[in-house]
């Protein structure tokens, strides 16, 4: 590193045995010293020449693999006061405890699911305050001031998710500084009051308001979630929590306006029973906030580094405070450190050791570089707000998987008026009876959940990874070698073997665009399942066809959206949250744009027409992962942000 900072912190010499709380990381120190450092601090009246507070500090960058130099404990400079310069001294502070700060990515799996489960159970709870609005509007639309159309009702939906796609932009910058903790004790915090404002608010304007903070508060539990998870795993391990999660929201938004319908059917009365559709969330939401305080731990890994380095620094102070300056340096020979100790000659040992002792001790303070590289708190803020825009409106890719997987999610939304309003229309059933559907967005939900995880595995598959014996041979540089020692002759394959020979060649594993080989066959699900719904849904035609349409256009809308996480943050790398952020702002925009539409749609296209017009705008979006999957390369060359991928 120039000047006084290096990214490798000194290797160093040994005082006695280390606390255990130290333990990870520490260099060791050379085996003479071992012996004659065990000995109590000595501060003796010869010349001290070592390190003071005078002395210059040397900043380094600490990572989590880097190794922790042992502090001096056993040279103590000599106090002012001559009282204090006593044969026994008091021992030295104590070291830190550095274990809760310990890499999130080497955690053990137990704590890893534990606040997987924690971030789950938070992302179904919002997911699910989202569509429990829908079923009870008529009632909501009479407890208000002057009685609002049933629109205007609707749009708390749009409000929630404008909360939803601007809070983020906001939030996550915080997030980056403050550590992920804080962020979601906040905002669990904001989404719970304003969960009870609903229950209460007598006005339009005042619901509104307050289902925008909802969605406000709940935006951190489903756009954050994804942070979280990218802090514990890696690329190659993060598919199946990510599948997990998003299955997590998904079941969600089909059990929120499942319960709502009911609640709204059988507690409807005059009494305001029915407001307990909000209370028993905000009673579910305490519940949650109660879990996140206790069990929830800090996953950044650059705020835990920031601490790491903080303590290190405070201890490093304490030690100096009492006398203790510098951490044992390696750089020396280990020779020359046993001489700096002891001179060479035991009778004369202490007045070297006081000459040489600058040879083996340096002040150190720590740095993490990402703090350095931080912007203000309002560039970052700035920053959040634009990028995903500039993104949104330069980069192909990211404008059109936005559209592709914002369409989905405004069919997500469509369904919390679609499916009473269908049942009710077309198989005069009860809002509660409609509400039950609803079930079958749970179930899409686990089995793309199931399919989401199994097509990862596939793709890991040995025989898909593995080069074809053809490909290695040519890909030799010595041609001489070719020439004489021609490869040999394949054997041939069964005809399971050409299969992986043809996808290793066709589709390899290693290509970036891989995670949409099977995109392009499960996205078509979502047009499949609407044109079922919309033809289906008829008087002569059992009701269990459109409910197995909506189970497969949820599987689709699932796996396209777990493409897109995934897809997003394979290639855009350290531009990832922005194309995320993009993305996110154009789901939610449109989500709560749908809700607004749904009831003219199926009214004046039909429940026919109005599932073909759906599933052909469906259709035709299908291409877009196809397109990447042939021509991913040529685009990706053309971006200033995905370039880099394909160069390393």
């Amino acid at each position: 590193m120039e000047g006084t900072r290096d990214t490798h912190p000194p290797a160093v010499g040994h005082p006695p045995a280390a606390d255990h709380r130290l333990e990870d990381g520490l260099s060791p120190a050379p085996a003479q010293l071992s012996s004659i450092l065990s000995s109590p601090a000595r501060t003796s009246t010869q010349t001290y020449t070592g390190p003071d507070a005078t002395t210059d500090i040397t900043h380094l960058y600490l990572t989590f693999t880097t190794p922790l130099p042992k502090p001096n404990t056993t040279i103590r400079h000599p106090s002012p006061s001559p009282q204090d310069n006593n044969l026994n001294p008091p021992p030295p502070p104590p070291p830190p405890d550095l274990t809760p700060y310990s890499n999130p990515l080497t955690w053990p799996n137990s704590r890893k699911y534990l606040l997987l489960t924690l971030s789950c159970i938070a992302t179904w709870l919002t997911a699910y305050t989202a569509g429990s609005y829908s079923p009870p509007q008529h009632l909501i639309q009479a407890s208000l001031a002057g009685n609002p159309s049933t629109e205007a009702v609707l749009t708390g939906i749009t409000t929630f998710c404008m909360g939803f796609a601007l809070a983020p932009m906001v939030l996550a910058p915080l997030s980056e500084m403050n550590g992920r903790y804080p962020v979601f004790v906040v905002a669990g915090v904001v989404f719970v009051v304003f969960q009870a404002v609903c229950g209460v608010v007598g006005t339009l304007e005042g619901m509104l308001v307050a289902r925008f903070f909802v969605g406000a508060g709940a935006s951190v539990f489903s756009t954050m979630v994804g942070g979280v998870i990218a802090d514990m795993w890696d690329s190659k391990g993060r598919n199946t929590p990510m599948a997990v999660f998003s299955g997590s929201v998904l079941a969600g938004t089909g059990a929120g306006p499942l319960v709502g319908a009911v609640m709204a059917e059988r507690m409807g009365g005059e009494d305001g029973g029915w407001k307990w559709i909000f209370w028993h969330q905000v009673v579910m939401g305490g519940v949650m906030m109660v879990l996140l305080v206790v069990f929830f731990r800090e996953s950044r890994g650059s705020v835990l580094l920031s601490r790491k380095a903080g303590a290190l620094n405070k201890w490093y102070g304490t030690l100096e405070a009492e006398g203790y300056f510098g951490v044992w340096d390696a750089g020396a020979p280990e020779d020359e450190s046993l001489q700096a100790v002891c001179g060479g000659d035991e009778e004369k040992g202490s007045a070297a050791e006081q000459r040489h002792t600058a040879a083996g001790l340096k002040r150190i303070r720590w740095l993490v570089k990402e703090d350095e590289e931080r912007a203000s708190l309002g560039k970052m803020i700035a920053t959040s707000v634009s990028r995903p825009f500039h993104l949104l409106f330069t980069e192909p890719v990211v404008f059109f998987f936005s559209l592709w997987v914002a369409f989905a999610w405004g069919i997500l939304y469509l369904t919390f008026g679609s499916i009473p309003l269908v049942f009710q229309r077309v198989y005069g059933w009860s809002l509660e009876e409609a509400g039950y559907v609803f079930v079958a967005l749970i179930i899409g939900a686990i089995l793309a959940t199931a399919i989401g995880i199994g097509q990862e595995r596939i793709l890991d598959h040995p025989k898909w990874a593995d080069l074809p014996l053809e490909a290695s041979s040519d890909s030799s540089d010595d041609s001489s070698n070719k020439t004489r020692n021609p490869p040999p002759t394949p054997a041939p394959y069964p005809p399971s073997g050409r299969i992986w020979v043809f996808l290793r060649r066709r589709f390899p594993a290693s290509s970036p665009d891989s995670r949409l080989y099977f995109t392009c066959l499960t996205s078509t699900l979502l047009p499949i399942g609407l044109f079922i719904f919309g033809f289906t849904a008829r008087p002569d035609t059992h009701w269990i066809a459109p409910a197995i349409g909506l189970v497969l256009a949820t599987m689709g809308i699932l796996l396209i959206y777990l493409a897109v996480f995934n897809y997003f943050a394979d290639i855009y790398h350290m531009y990832a949250s922005s194309a995320l952020a993009a993305q996110s702002f154009c789901r939610n925009v449109l989500a709560g744009a749908f809700p607004l539409v749904t009831r003219p749609l199926f009214t004046n296209l039909g429940e026919a027409r109005a599932g073909g017009l759906l599933g052909a705008i469906a259709t035709a979006l299908t291409v877009v992962p196809w397109v990447l999957v042939f021509f991913g390369g040529r685009i990706r060359a053309r971006s200033p942000f995905a370039s880099q991928l394909d160069k390393t």
